[in-house]
């Protein structure tokens, strides 16, 4: 299916908005490979696998960006429809060569939106996720409750997001890397300061029990978190 434009105006100068992520979706995926060396990968497939859904289920993934949840979802669950929201043109059209070399087009659909007012009615999906985006959403109660909305009864919301280690032997070295190595590799290989803005969301982003408890403001319950990394991630799950 082609990208779907149901695009919620965003302000360009925002950190963090579609039109940033515009300007770094050519190499997006290869600068992510190499700032997380790899584990992002790891992480994903442990978010696919908290969404516990089976069959025909129908999965929201939002911040899509590339479209690497969205395909993974949708290779887990064959029987599955996976729909990825974005904001940034730029990201879903490097997602869509993706899904049509895979020859997931039927099952695959990308929508141009924001996670704040999402095109969807209520109780759509049976499962949302979002994987490294929710810090770059302006409102995150907001994104969380449109996540919660569009989910049925029962579904689970999932959200995987790095983080800032502050405990245990690896927490001075994974620091370093995330305040030197992260915006210095990105600048480098981007062509661009963008990635300046990775390290400082992640430094800005809520503590893992502060964002749990965001979670279940927006009405979600028996939320969970489970550190992941050394603390460099942490996968959260709620229930509708």
């Amino acid at each position: 299916m082609a990208v779907t434009d149901r695009m919620t105006e965003i302000d360009g100068a925002r950190g963090g908005s579609g039109q940033m992520f515009d300007r770094i979706a050519a190499r997006y995926d290869t600068l992510n490979r190499l700032m997380s060396l790899g584990l992002d990968r790891i992480w994903r497939r442990r978010l696919v696998l908290a969404l516990g859904c089976e069959g025909r289920c129908r999965v929201l993934d939002v911040a899509t960006g590339t479209a690497d949840v969205a395909i993974d979802v949708a290779t887990y669950h064959p029987l599955g429809q996976v729909t990825g929201l974005d904001p940034s043109k730029g990201m879903l059209e490097v997602g869509q060569r993706k899904i049509e070399q895979m020859g997931l087009e039927q099952r695959v659909e990308l929508v141009e939106a924001d996670a704040q007012a999402m095109p969807f009615e209520d109780d759509r999906f049976d499962a949302a996720c979002v994987s490294f985006g929710i810090r770059n959403v302006p409102d995150r109660l907001l994104g969380l409750r449109e996540m919660t909305r569009v989910t049925r009864p029962g579904g689970r919301v999932v959200v995987l997001e790095l983080s800032e280690p502050t405990e245990g032997i690896m927490a001075p070295f994974a620091r370093f890397h995330v305040h030197h190595v992260v915006p210095r590799l990105g600048a480098l290989l981007s062509g661009s300061k963008e990635y300046r803005y990775l390290q400082e969301s992640i430094q800005a982003f809520p503590s893992p029990s502060d964002f749990a408890d965001l979670m279940r403001e927006a009405g979600l319950r028996d939320v969970r978190h489970e550190k992941m990394s050394f603390g460099a991630a942490y996968l959260y799950t709620g229930t509708v």
